[in-house]
């Protein structure tokens, strides 16, 4: 008798849920480790992206500031441009063919460098934003008191950009849980390729992918709940109980349980 189809998704789920949890495992690994890499790498694009030179700036170093503003902006205009799975085509491929053969990358070596440098290039335009976002009055004031331009964008203006797009760096997280599927083109034994491969066994691709996606579906909505999470901490209380001090002039602000 034919087997129905929760027959079937019970079956693969019980003859297959090693091979889909490892699926799962690869898949977070190369979108968590994707993002902060990607993260640290946008962080570092932007500053030299915001870098100035001033009056006691050499022509040298001002030469070399604006190579590398025009390096970065030519990486970020072209890895926003192309799609991660041609990026994973030319990369993989193509290093060995540059290199003569010197750099061979395995699939999730492979997967973890596009991954990262995609998302870089992303993060990098996220935290142009920020700063934007940020009002011009504080970049002023810290160099009123003193701090060059690197000091003042390092410590006051860049810290305010990063909460302000703490939002935008968890979507990407999850874009780049899903965009992982993509890399199954180099090779790498993510949980759309797993998937795959199981379904290509049975010739059942409907039952397959149908708990591939509840898979994906619960990554997604428990990584939202889990950053919604920790934006709502960082944050912190959002009412406060204000208290005079015994001289009657002064008063303290006395946090409560936020709402």
């Amino acid at each position: 008798m034919e087997k129905g189809f929760f027959e079937w998704v019970i079956f693969f789920i019980q003859g297959n849920w090693q091979q889909f949890l490892l699926g799962t495992a690869t898949t977070l690994l190369i979108s968590l480790s994707g993002t902060i890499i990607g993260f640290f790498l946008g962080l570092g694009v932007s500053l030299i992206r915001y870098m100035k030179s001033d009056d006691k700036t050499t022509l040298f170093i001002k030469s070399i500031i604006k190579f590398f503003q025009i390096i970065v902006n030519i990486y970020i205009a072209i890895f926003r441009g192309t799609p991660m799975i041609v990026q994973a085509m030319v990369i993989f491929y193509g290093l060995p063919v540059l290199t003569k053969g010197s750099l061979n990358l395995d699939p999730l070596p492979a997967a973890l460098l596009i991954v990262s440098i995609n998302t870089g290039a992303y993060m990098a335009e996220m935290i142009r934003g920020g700063v934007d976002s940020v009002d011009p009055g504080q970049l002023e004031g810290a160099q009123a008191i003193g701090m060059s331009h690197f000091q003042a964008m390092l410590s006051i203006i860049f810290p305010q950009a990063v909460r302000n797009v703490l939002p935008s760096i968890g979507n990407e997280f999850i874009i780049n849980i899903k965009d992982t599927s993509v890399l199954n083109v180099i090779g790498v034994t993510e949980l759309f390729l797993t998937s795959k491969s199981i379904a290509g066994s049975y010739a059942k691709y409907y039952e397959v992918f149908i708990i591939t996606s509840v898979i994906y579906l619960f990554l997604t909505f428990t990584i939202s709940l889990i950053l919604n999470a920790i934006e709502k901490k960082i944050d912190g209380p959002k009412n406060f109980e204000i208290l005079p001090l015994q001289d009657g002039n002064s008063v303290v602000i006395k946090k409560g349980k936020g709402v």
